[in-house]
């Protein structure tokens, strides 16, 4: 299991960009992102998106790859972006998703931001999602 996850700068954006290609997924990576990845003999195999917003942050993309999904690296990255963030973090996610975010310490969101508001309503036309969050301890 790696225990290399580290915060990419942007210069290295593109690395992160190629590994969600390489797994069918369309997320771009952007300078707005934070990007944190999991590395196993220096190959990318895990990666996790955060987009500040003005009350917290917004996680908008957490991919393992599938030779290495059930190893618990994504609970150490969104352990690991607990420990790195301040304020609240929010997602949406797929029902199906819900108790991994759970037992990574995630509720079902009572309120979200206005920016978020919006995209889950947008969002919710197409898919079936959840919003939930994660506040820091106080």
């Amino acid at each position: 299991m790696p225990a290399d996850i580290h915060q990419l700068t942007p210069l290295l954006y593109p690395l992160a960009t190629r590994f969600y290609r390489q797994h069918q997924r369309g997320t771009k990576v952007g300078r707005q992102h934070l990007v944190w990845v999991g590395k196993e003999h220096d190959l990318i195999v895990s990666a996790l998106c955060l987009t500040p917003i003005s009350q917290g942050h917004w996680l908008t993309s957490l991919l393992v790859a599938p030779s290495h999904r059930r190893l618990g690296l994504a609970a150490m990255l969104l352990k690991h972006i607990r420990q790195e963030c301040a304020g609240p973090i929010w997602l949406f996610c797929a029902p199906e998703l819900r108790p991994l975010y759970e037992q990574a310490g995630y509720r079902v969101a009572s309120e979200l931001p206005e920016s978020l508001e919006d995209k889950l309503l947008r969002y919710r036309r197409h898919k079936t999602l959840i919003a939930l969050v994660n506040s820091p301890p106080v």
